[in-house]
């Protein structure tokens, strides 16, 4: 979240000079005051009080309205003189005073309609998903598959209604309020550690009492559509042979503890977003839409179940060659992936979390460029191994491009997210044979790779393609100046900060143990006492009609007439 990082002094007397300042300061308002009780921020789930003229920034940041000073403050005198300036020109226009609320709510309203609508955008992904991945398999199994993708947004957003969100979110307002959306002031409260150090959310759960607040359920539907991303990665690695309950169970695991917790680390004002004020770490650690949060999250807990359910049957031969099954239907994947892409026009510029943050040009931009880089590289990556070019690599390549860039999307130049494409294109390529050939992990829609290991590569091309013209202030670091230079932002090794470099690897790197370890451990401990595969009878048939009673092509059944 960017921070103030200056304030004009105001010093006007006229009439006509206070007015203006308070117009100005509601054309810019960047938070809300909201209704207090016994000390207590209030929820205001009717949304008529969010929004006013407090804590209001102009486009570089820079606070218009005086706080309240703070007598220990060594420029205090001069900040007490500001401060009753501009309480004596409030004083003089009331009505000014309204007007500037009023304002500063429709700036407030503004940022929601962008967050909602950004967040319905992501939303929409689950069908390039279902499409996707259902391309990908063989049609006995395609049915099964999308009632894993059905399922997976039902029972995970339960889950996170439940608790998932809580832990998340319940302390955000203390290390990373969400200014563009008023802040947020009644979730305040860690479960887990305190102050900077803060290890799990406690507030908001079930969504009611502090969660129950116009500002809070804006902030929610968006998140739950990244928390649901997540829950949808495992579909792609574990399809063909898990049994729908073992599904099930993990989805709940995933909306309720696996990304919360990670979550609340790194968006959520938690230990590892402050490594910046904590340890030096430059800004701490940095994702800005979710390489890791989410992709990461949902890739490594991907391997982690295929280990535990082991490859389909027949995938590898007596000699232990890998053998190729083939997608059955490539019109769904190459539509699944567009949809994709589009919905990531949500997923990226969206998580400004508000529309008056200009640089969702620069986010918007940046993630299509690294979609087609990663996309040409796989393409012709793939075309030089195996002589001819095959449109599913030239798809994860493409995926692997936008997932590589969803970190470092807002802090890089479009020539960066080129280059960031091709090393995820590159990656994604050699991801896919190292896990089939070398480990032995069957991923039948390449999940791993794409969302995995891309995912770790896009926190890590954070520290280092960072140019430092966005971020000043993300993470509390620097509202003022960084590394000797007013307004400087995020910046990466190659522009100067070897820290954040250091910071971004060891926060990726904590990702992807967190959440392998994590769900191997929990889901192991599981298959101990139930098996989570299916028979081998039902997955030689196919799982459509054994899991489910109907198979998604009727057509092609055989039908015996007595």
């Amino acid at each position: 979240m960017r921070e103030s990082i200056g304030r004009p002094k105001l010093r006007l007397s006229t009439r006509v000079g206070a007015t203006t300042l308070l117009l100005a300061t509601a054309l810019f308002a960047g938070s809300s005051t909201l209704c207090y009780a016994d000390g207590g921020p209030k929820p205001d789930p009717s949304g008529i009080a969010t929004g006013d003229r407090t804590n209001v920034f102009d486009a570089a940041g820079n606070s218009l309205v005086p706080p309240t000073p703070d007598p220990s403050a060594p420029d205090y005198a001069q900040k007490k003189k500001d401060y009753d300036e501009y309480q004596a020109q409030l004083a003089k226009e009331p009505l000014a005073g309204k007007l500037a609320d009023s304002l500063g709510h429709v700036r407030i309203a503004t940022n929601f309609s962008w967050t909602l609508l950004t967040g319905y955008l992501v939303l929409f992904m689950q069908a390039g998903f279902a499409l996707l991945t259902c391309g990908l398999i063989r049609k006995k199994n395609a049915g099964h598959l999308m009632m894993l993708n059905f399922a997976a947004y039902v029972f995970a957003f339960l889950a996170y209604y439940a608790v998932g969100y809580a832990f998340q979110f319940g302390a955000v307002a203390i290390n990373a309020a969400p200014a563009n959306l008023g802040g947020i002031p009644t979730l305040n409260h860690f479960l887990l550690g305190s102050g900077q150090w803060g290890f799990l959310g406690g507030k908001g759960f079930f969504l009611s009492g502090p969660g129950y607040d116009s500002a809070s359920l804006c902030l929610t539907l968006f998140e739950v559509v990244f928390m649901e991303t997540a829950g949808y990665i495992i579909v792609g690695a574990i399809c063909e042979r898990i049994s729908f309950w073992a599904f099930l169970l993990c989805e709940l695991f995933i909306g309720s503890i696996l990304y919360p917790v990670f979550g609340c680390w790194v968006w959520g004002g938690g230990w590892l977003s402050q490594l910046g004020s904590t340890k030096n770490l430059a800004h701490g650690y940095v994702d800005f839409a979710g390489s890791t949060v989410v992709h990461a999250v949902g890739g490594f807990c991907a391997m982690a179940l295929a280990v535990i359910l082991g490859p389909r049957l027949g995938k590898y031969g007596r000699d232990g060659k890998p053998r190729a099954f083939p997608a059955h239907n490539i019109v769904f994947v190459v539509t699944g992936t567009f949809i994709l892409l589009f919905g990531w026009m949500g997923f990226n510029p969206g998580s400004t979390l508000g529309a008056t943050d200009l640089r969702i040009s620069v986010i918007a931009v940046n993630t299509n460029l690294a979609a087609v880089a990663g996309s040409a590289t796989a393409l012709l990556l793939w075309y030089l191994l195996f002589k001819k070019p095959d449109i599913t690599m030239a798809c994860n390549g493409m995926l692997a491009g936008l997932v590589a860039i969803t970190a470092p999307c807002a802090f890089v130049s479009p020539n960066s997210a080129v280059v960031i494409g091709i090393i995820a294109g590159v990656l994604v390529c050699f991801g896919v044979l190292f896990n089939e050939r070398v480990i032995k992990v069957d991923d039948p829609c390449g999940a791993i790779s794409v969302h995995g290991y891309c995912g770790w590569l896009g926190a890590v091309c954070v520290g280092i393609f960072a140019d430092g013209t966005y971020g000043s202030g993300w993470n509390g670091v620097g509202a003022s100046s960084y590394l000797g230079r007013a307004g400087q932002g995020v910046t990466g090794l190659l522009h100067g900060d070897g820290r954040q470099f250091i910071c971004q690897l060891m926060g990726a790197t904590l990702c992807a143990i967190w959440a392998f370890g994590a769900t191997y451990c929990v889901f192991w401990a599981v298959n101990k006492v139930k098996v989570m595969r299916v028979s081998a009878e039902v997955e030689l048939e196919g799982l459509d009609v054994p899991e489910f009673g109907m198979p998604a092509y009727p057509e092609d059944a055989v039908i015996t007439i007595a």
